[in-house]
């Protein structure tokens, strides 16, 4: 793991880990990246920022061969207990200092991972690693939001979570927005405790993603805004979903 990386709660927290699939369960987002790999055949997945490994094991389900990678030693102990959970292998590290002796025929970063990289060097840093893990005619997906929303009027939110400790009150606030990088955080108030997660992401356009690919030797073929593969609208698509290929 990268000397000094800084974990938000959410993910380091034990009891949060083991309701993370509560408020963040299987979604239209993960039907899709599901549906990336062909059933038919057995290819070699690995995912970054795997989290619970509900996609790894929704993989491996397909007999796949699965590789869940994530910083948080916490949320790969929850992913272990998923139903396949012994057929995929786990490794604790960043995007950036993943390393192994496979290549892979998709690589995915889900969950908006991608902009948790809070700078254009960690970016092309775990850029050229996928790169470098890749298959020839391998295939790179992931997504990032469109920084032309405005996410800071769409942002907060609140809900309860019924889980084994009881009723969970889970809020999202946003804090700062300078441009180009968010500060928020997530409170959870169990029934005898409260924890606050602070968390920062960086938005970055199309165009400037695509930048960044190209001088990590890599070249996005599509760029989609939904997950329905529709068309990538700048001023409006909330999503850019990026199918990216060895340049």
């Amino acid at each position: 793991m990268r000397v000094g990386i800084m974990l938000d709660e959410h993910y380091t927290n034990p009891k949060l880990a083991e309701i993370y699939d509560i408020d963040s369960g299987w979604s239209v987002d993960r039907d899709f990246y599901l549906s990336l790999a062909d059933p038919s055949k057995k290819l070699e997945i690995l995912d970054l920022g795997c989290g619970t490994g509900l996609l790894c094991d929704a993989y491996a389900a397909r007999g796949h061969s699965v590789t869940g990678c994530d910083p948080s030693k916490t949320m790969l102990d929850v992913a272990r207990l998923k139903p396949h959970g012994k057929n995929i292998e786990w490794v604790e590290s960043s995007a950036q200092d993943f390393k192994s002796l496979k290549s892979f025929d998709l690589i995915v970063m889900t969950g908006h991972a991608f902009q948790v990289l809070l700078s254009e060097e960690d970016i092309l840093i775990a850029l050229s690693n996928m790169k470098r893990h890749l298959k020839t005619g391998g295939l790179i997906v992931f997504e990032a939001r469109n920084p032309a929303v405005n996410w800071v009027e769409c942002w907060d939110y609140s809900m309860s979570l019924d889980t084994k400790f009881g009723s969970v009150e889970e809020s999202r606030k946003f804090l700062n927005w300078d441009g180009q990088r968010m500060s928020f955080e997530l409170v959870y108030k169990f029934p005898n405790e409260t924890f606050i997660s602070k968390s920062d992401l960086l938005f970055l356009s199309k165009n400037k993603i695509c930048d960044l690919l190209i001088a990590s030797g890599l070249v996005a073929d599509s760029v989609f805004g939904g997950w329905d593969k529709s068309p990538f609208y700048p001023d409006f698509s909330k999503e850019m979903i990026f199918f990216v290929r060895h340049n």
